[in-house]
This record gives C-alpha cells, sequence and structure tokens, in this order.
C-alpha cells in the first residue's frame, strides 16, 4: 500500500526540484515557494518522488558513497574479529588457567566455560538486532548506528579486562558478561548498516554493494588469527620461559579489536540519514496530524450524533472508528497492520528460517574451527608442543580453511549477485550445502582415513557455498524487501532468527561432539548440519527476487 495518497497521473506543471549535489538533498527554487495550500502538497509529493528517482538512476561514486561503504565494510571486519578471535581466545585460555590441571584436562577449558564464553556474544547480538533494529527505525539509523560502535568499543576495552572478581565469580563469568554486552553493540550494526547501504544505494548496484560491505567479515575472520600470530610472537621466548605470559597475549588479541572501531567512530557520528528515511519521517508526520484531524472529526461527529439524535445512516461518523482510520487518506498501515497479511508474513518467515537454518552450520563450524584443524591433523600436540607453537599452528590453520573457501566466496557473490539474482544465489548455496554435508557426514571417516586433502577439499568447497550463497544474501535480502519505514525492524527480527540458530548450534548440537570419543559425533553433526540447509531451502522460496528492483516497487511503497 502506498505511504502516500495517489495522485492522478497528468502532465506536470512543476520544475524539477533542485539539488545540492553535495548534500543530495532538495530544495524548491524561490518562486515555487509562492503556491496554495493544495499546491503545496502535490509539489511536496512531487518533490519526494522526484528525490527517490533520483536516488535509484544514480550511479555516480562519490565522496560521500565511499565514506559510507567504508565506513560499514569496517564494522564488519570490526565485528567478525570480536565473534571469531574467541576461538583463539579460548584456546588460550586453556594454557593460562589450566595448564596444571592433569591428565586430558591439562591446557584444555572446560566444556561448560569455553561454550559460555563462545555462546555470549550471540546472545547478545539477538538482543541488540531486536532492540536496536527497532530504534533504527524509531529514532533514526545513524543515530544508534553510531550508539552501537560505542556499546562496541567500551565493552571491547572492559572484555580485555576482564579477571576474577570474587569467590565463585571467575574469569569466565566476567568475560561473558562483558561479552552479552559486545554483542549488543555488534547486533545493531546488522540490521543498521544493512539499511544504511540499501537506501543510499541505486538499484543497480545495492546488491553488489550491500555484498561488497558484508564481505569485509572474511577479512575480520583472517584478521583474527593474523593477529594473534604478531602477538604470540612478540611474546614467545617469555611465554617458553613462563607459560603465564600468555595471559597478557590473549587480553592483547580481544582489546586490539577496539581499534578498527575507534578509527571511524568520528564517521559515523557525523553521518547523516538516508534521504528515503528521512522522507518516510516527514510522511509519518504529515500522517500523524491528519490523524490528529480525523480523530477531531469523530469526537465532533460523535457529539453532533448525540445532540441532534441524528440517524445512523446518514450520521457523518457512521463509519467505524477502525474503518475510517484504515481509508482516510495518506494512512500507513503500522507494524502488526502490515505483517496481518500473509502475503507479507510469509516473507518476514522466509528471511527469518533461512537465517536460522544457515547459522546453525555456520557458527556451529566457524566458531569451533579448532575442532576440524584438529581432525585434519593439522592442530599440533596439546600437550608435548610449545604452547606458542602449538597456537601459532593453530592460527595459521584458521587462516589456511578461510582463505581457501570462506573469503573468496564472499567476493564471487560480490561480483555475481546484480547477474544471478540474490534468490537463486540462496537457493543455489543451500543445495549445495546440502550435498557437501551429507557426503561429509555419512563417509566423514571414510574420507579422512583416505585422503586429508580430499576432506580439506570439501570442507573448502563448503565455506565457499556458505559465502557464495546464503551466509551473504540472508544479509542483503531482508534489507530490500520490507518498507522503509519496518526495514531496520524487520531486518533485525531476520537476523535475531539467525542467531537463535548459532546459539541452538553452540548451546545444543555443539555439546554432542565428544559422544562416543573424541569429536566422535561430528559425522552426525554434519548430517544435522545437511537437515537444516533442505529446511532453508525452503523457506528461501517465499522470499520474492529483489534483483533490478527499486525499494519502492519491491515493497510496494
Amino acid at each position: 500500500m502506498s505511504l502516500v495518497p495517489e495522485i492522478e497521473t497528468r502532465p506536470c506543471v512543476l520544475q524539477a526540484p533542485s539539488t545540492t549535489p553535495e548534500s543530495g538533498f532538495i530544495f524548491k527554487d524561490d518562486e515555487s515557494v509562492k503556491t496554495t495550500d493544495n499546491m503545496d502538497g502535490d509539489e511536496s509529493f512531487l518533490q519526494r518522488q522526484y528525490e527517490l528517482a533520483q536516488l535509484d538512476q544514480s550511479q555516480r561514486v562519490n565522496w560521500e558513497m565511499i565514506k559510507k561503504l567504508t565506513v560499514c565494510g569496517v564494522a564488519f571486519l570490526n565485528d567478525a574479529y570480536d565473534m571469531f578471535a574467541i576461538n583463539i581466545v579460548a584456546m588460550i585460555l586453556g594454557f593460562v588457567y589450566y595448564n596444571d590441571a592433569e591428565g586430558a584436562d591439562q591446557n584444555t577449558v572446560p566444556k561448560k566455560w569455553d561454550t559460555l564464553i563462545k555462546i555470549a556474544v550471540q546472545i547478545g547480538c539477538l538482543l541488540g538486532q531486536l532492540v536496536l533494529g527497532r530504534l533504527g527505525d524509531k529514532v533514526g539509523r545513524t543515530t544508534v548506528y553510531s550508539a552501537s560502535l560505542m556499546i562496541a568499543i567500551i565493552t571491547t576495552i572492559a572484555s580485555a579486562f576482564s579477571n576474577s572478581m570474587v569467590k565463585g565469580f571467575n574469569v569466565f563469568i566476567v568475560l561473558f558478561i562483558w561479552r552479552v554486552l559486545l554483542g549488543i553493540g555488534i547486533g545493531g550494526d546488522y540490521p543498521l548498516t544493512a539499511t544504511i547501504v540499501s537506501e543510499y544505494c541505486s538499484t543497480a548496484n545495492r546488491g553488489k554493494l550491500m555484498a561488497g560491505v558484508f564481505a569485509w567479515q572474511g577479512f575480520g575472520n583472517v584478521l583474527a588469527p593474523i593477529v594473534s600470530i604478531i602477538v604470540t610472537a612478540c611474546f614467545m621466548s617469555k611465554i617458553d620461559a613462563d607459560i603465564l605470559y600468555l595471559d597478557y597475549v590473549w587480553r592483547i588479541i580481544i582489546g586490539v579489536g577496539c581499534i578498527p572501531g575507534v578509527a571511524t567512530l568520528y564517521w559515523r557520528l557525523t553521518m547523516a540519514d538516508s534521504a528515503r528515511f528521512q522522507n518516510i519521517s516527514a510522511n509519518t508526520r504529515a500522517s500523524s496530524m491528519e490523524s490528529i484531524r480525523v480523530d477531531e472529526e469523530k469526537l465532533l461527529a460523535a457529539a453532533t450524533r448525540n445532540t441532534n439524535s441524528i440517524t445512523e445512516s446518514n450520521n457523518v461518523g457512521a463509519q467505524s472508528p477502525q474503518s475510517m482510520e484504515n481509508n482516510r487518506p495518506g494512512h500507513t498501515k503500522t507494524f502488526g497492520q502490515y505483517f496481518s497479511e500473509w502475503r507479507h508474513l510469509k516473507v518476514l518467515l522466509g528471511t527469518s528460517i533461512a537465517w536460522f537454518a544457515l547459522d546453525v552450520a555456520f557458527y556451529g563450524i566457524n566458531l569451533n574451527s579448532a575442532v576440524v584443524i584438529d581432525a585434519i591433523g593439522f592442530a599440533g600436540d596439546l600437550y608435548q608442543d610449545k604452547p606458542s607453537h602449538f597456537i601459532i599452528r593453530n592460527c595459521v590453520g584458521n587462516i589456511i580453511i578461510n582463505i581457501l573457501g570462506s573469503v573468496p566466496g564472499y567476493w564471487i557473490t560480490v561480483f555475481t549477485i546484480e547477474r544471478l539474482g540474490r534468490k537463486t544465489i540462496q537457493l543455489m548455496g543451500f543445495g549445495v550445502l546440502a550435498v557437501l554435508y551429507v557426503i561429509l557426514g555419512f563417509a566423514y571417516n571414510q574420507i579422512l582415513a583416505k585422503s586429508t586433502g580430499a576432506f580439506i577439499f570439501l570442507f573448502s568447497l563448503a565455506q565457499l557455498f556458505q559465502n557464495f550463497g546464503p551466509n551473504v544474501t540472508t544479509f542483503v535480502i531482508p534489507g530490500e524487501v520490507f518498507p522503509t519505514r519496518f526495514r531496520s525492524t524487520a531486518h533485525g527480527i531476520s537476523a535475531a532468527s539467525g542467531k537463535l540458530g548459532a546459539i541452538v548450534a553452540q548451546g545444543g548440537f555443539l555439546q554432542l561432539t565428544n559422544i562416543g570419543g573424541h569429536n566422535a559425533w561430528i559425522d552426525h553433526l554434519l548430517q544435522v548440519f545437511a537437515l537444516f540447509m533442505c529446511i532453508g531451502f525452503f523457506a528461501t522460496l517465499w522470499i520474492p527476487e529483489t534483483k533490478g528492483k527499486s525499494l519502492e516497487e519491491i515493497s510496494e511503497e
């Protein structure tokens, strides 16, 4: 339903509104101000339509676009670093706090604490995506976007100083609390980045630029082990002499995560909301004024009815309040009214279920990459190797896995999304992943026994199609398919569903890894992941293709 009254098609006598190239916002010529009130309403409408058309037709890359895309890209690099550095930090914490444990428990963080610190950010993200996503529609994209970064910076620094505070409140509990709060800041980045980029870009390059911004996540995945190698190497001689020097290493690794955010904080603080969002805000204010006027008419009609005893059939207030509300000119549906229609609800369900299904596998694997590195024999000996050597070797394994599959997958999507389409890539990705997880799951032991190289190839292929597939498109599509006034909220709901999948994977399925022996249940987990890929495939069928369509055309605004 249109956000504004439809205007009958007729020759337009208004001149195209003038713009300032610096801001992209539209200002009326001095002569156009001298109009009647009715003409002002039409002119305002035509002005907004003209501005939106200009945004969609413009493909010019300017400094403002470069700045916004850089800020948004660095946000995802930062978020990925903060989320996945915990793999390496958890490994180091085992050496620091359990180096004097006995037997198989030596140098290993107990499962409950390992799960707690890895699941913390996902819990925070879920909350942040819901709360900050909603605030992005109510308060403004860039205002909340700046707040989310400040939350992330403060909690990252606090996480680096985590320590045992009182008896029964150990370093893992303190780290969990700070990382939940960190997750709230990270969570806000998902819906806000998606809406900012989608609303700023033209139809022709919207998908490519949204995917390009999200692709910085791949650099964050690689940056975490690179920083870990550098920091460990700097302390290597001291670590070999005293293992407790690793206590400095993990804190520095976490602390480095605030540097990209600090570097872009000023740019975030000075970003302006998109013209689309400002137009919708103006429409909403106008609609609110109209609502007040209609309410006054209702009260007057009711008073007239009671005073003069006019029959209901001739009464100006004969319509029900809800009917008058829904049929008045300029009425815009509320969130509940919009998604009460199945054709809109199924899209939200499609984006949410698809993201949930993906993240069960995506985070189930990527938050536990040490399991895969150990399975292919690259991890080394936890008990015999020097701690510094063991850590560096695992970091190198992380880098190899990401470079072979994850990073190329992101950029293949960037360069093909405008040609293949979002829905096509997502369906293809879920389909290929289902097949690969079936192969890896049912032939896991046989493949590893015959050829480690074959296992690495198949696993890297799965990583490739995660990102040349649903990991990117589940982020892009919710930023396009919903109306501007609900876009941040609905994207936040979709993203939060994904984080719920990550929590289910880490807190549920991954607890089963060692049933029957060390990593003995991994083959069954891969089979479970294959099932979720099938669920994601069928959920995608509810989602429309957005390639080549303007945001207003997609959401029927």
